[in-house]
């Protein structure tokens, strides 16, 4: 059992209100229900929410019901629309509250600046999206131009093409760190 009294590994995915890229969403999702976890999605408000490319998905949870003590992983899905949670304190404050608490937290394309703007990057290795990485420096992270970088339980990915690898990475932390507790 973990410390959240389960034996099933759990992940959240926070996706973007709208247009939230598809192809990352659905490999990172495909990839942690095939590893057995249970998944809910959060985003700016529950119900529907359509991908840029028209996958319609369900939100379980809005951000503000979304808790990182109650997950094994906190995963951020970018796209171009991930950018509302550049300044929106509420996604802030829950990838924070994860890297606080020691929970696997990722990010991939853009969505690392969000936790570069949370201050969890500071010093870390991480990457994303070609055309942010000066800004995820900016932010106090060491940006490598690996596909997938992993730092301790943080997980970041730069882009759609490294969406299986990077769910896959998420999944070896989550089973890594349940095994040392």
């Amino acid at each position: 059992m973990n410390s959240k009294g389960n034996q099933i590994p759990s992940a959240l995915i926070v996706v973007a209100p709208r247009d939230f890229r598809d192809e990352e969403y659905l490999d990172v999702h495909a990839q942690l229900v095939e590893a057995g976890f249970l998944v809910q999605v959060a985003s700016t408000q529950t119900g529907r929410i359509k991908g840029l490319f028209g996958t319609w998905i369900e939100a379980d949870l809005s951000l503000s019901q979304a808790k990182a003590s109650q997950f094994d992983a906190v995963v951020f899905v970018g796209g171009d629309k991930a950018s509302i949670y550049f300044s929106n304190q509420t996604a802030l404050n829950l990838a924070q509250s994860a890297a606080d608490l020691g929970i696997v937290l990722g990010a991939l394309c853009i969505a690392p600046v969000i936790l570069g703007k949370a201050g969890v990057l500071k010093d870390r290795r991480a990457t994303c999206y070609p055309t942010y990485r000066n800004e995820l420096q900016g932010l106090g992270a060491v940006v490598c131009d690996d596909p997938v970088v992993i730092d301790g339980w943080l997980v970041t990915a730069d882009g759609p093409m490294s969406a299986k690898a990077f769910a896959l990475a998420v999944v070896d932390r989550v089973n890594l760190k349940r095994s040392l507790s």
